[in-house]
């Protein structure tokens, strides 16, 4: 005749069984980090690309000399 199995070798089987289970599932968690971190790696621009920033200036206002000056140099 078959006999039922224990309580308490029910439960360890149950322990193993989400033992195994939550090993899984770490290492299911553990693969889908490094691809998202490999994603990121990979979307990341290049560095040292060319970078090209164009800004228009106005000129400030300016006010009229006190007095000008002219200076003449004979000798070089």
């Amino acid at each position: 005749m078959l006999e039922r199995p224990s309580t308490r070798s029910r439960e360890r089987r149950q322990r193993r069984i989400l033992r195994w289970a939550l090993l899984a599932l770490l290492l299911l968690l553990v693969f889908a980090v490094g691809v998202a971190f490999g994603q990121a790696l990979d979307d990341a621009p290049e560095p040292g690309g060319a970078t090209t920033s164009v800004r228009t200036l106005t000129p400030l206002e300016q006010e009229r000399p006190a007095r000008t000056v002219t200076v003449t140099v004979t000798q070089p």
